[in-house]
């Protein structure tokens, strides 16, 4: 069987306050993501959420960055908190149109649900209907209302992943973590700057799913120094 590939990285990129321990003194912030691309091949973008990616973003993006790396949008609030995953289809379509241009560099689209959210299989099946069944989505609800078997067999049926996001308020059980998807997504929020201890936990965990063909995302929260993406590449290396 094929090893799965380890997608390492962070929750955002621009961030002056990472100089110096992630960024050199003296990088401007027009170049750090061509520098952030250097050190780790993948990104989480949360730009996305507030605003849709436009023809200028996605050239920039694509031009600060080598053939290979991979880019997590997380998908608008319009689709997850305006809407509230309601009348998909009036808001699920823009988004990819606007997503594709970024072409093999698109990885997961992620949804993230508001905290208030309670479970709603009617709305969860209308809303992963009209999900593309050649781009990966990623589901990230945030009560513990949803975290039952009906819910999980509904994102099988789409391929689509339960996030797993360590050090949210109702994450979701940690078990449950590659098991609807051909590849898991991971948020690791809790603190930052992990300890090696805690970044050679991660790596036991997700190993497996890498040795039994998944593709793994992980993606650690920004942070006000820099630390956690020290703490990605700590984590990409433990996966080999």
């Amino acid at each position: 069987m094929t090893s799965g590939r380890a997608f390492v990285g962070t929750s955002g990129w621009a961030y002056a306050s990472w100089k110096p321990l992630f960024y050199p003194e003296g990088t401007k912030s027009a170049g750090f993501l061509a520098y952030y691309a250097t050190r780790l091949a993948t990104l989480e973008v949360n730009y996305t959420f507030n605003h849709l990616p436009t023809e200028k973003n996605i050239a920039g993006w694509k031009e600060a960055t080598p053939e290979g790396f991979v880019f997590a949008l997380k998908a608008s609030q319009q689709i997850t908190h305006v809407r509230q995953l309601r009348d998909p289809a009036e808001t699920v379509p823009l988004f990819f149109e606007r997503a594709r241009p970024l072409g093999e560099r698109l990885g997961p689209v992620l949804f993230q649900t508001p905290p208030w959210l309670k479970r709603d299989d009617d709305r969860l099946a209308g809303f992963l209907a009209t999900l593309p069944r050649d781009q990966r989505s990623a589901l990230e609800v945030r009560d513990p209302s949803w975290y039952v078997e009906d819910v999980y067999e509904l994102l099988r049926t789409a391929r689509v992943a339960l996030v797993h996001a360590e050090g949210e308020r109702a994450p979701s059980p940690v078990e449950t973590l590659g098991t609807t998807a051909p590849f898991a997504y991971a948020r690791l929020r809790t603190r930052p700057g992990y300890s090696d201890a805690e970044v050679d936990a991660w790596a036991a965990r997700l190993r497996p799913m890498l040795e039994a063909g998944k593709d793994v995302y992980a993606y650690f929260r920004h942070d006000e120094t820099g630390a956690n993406a020290l703490s990605a590449e700590r984590l990409r290396d433990a996966l080999g």
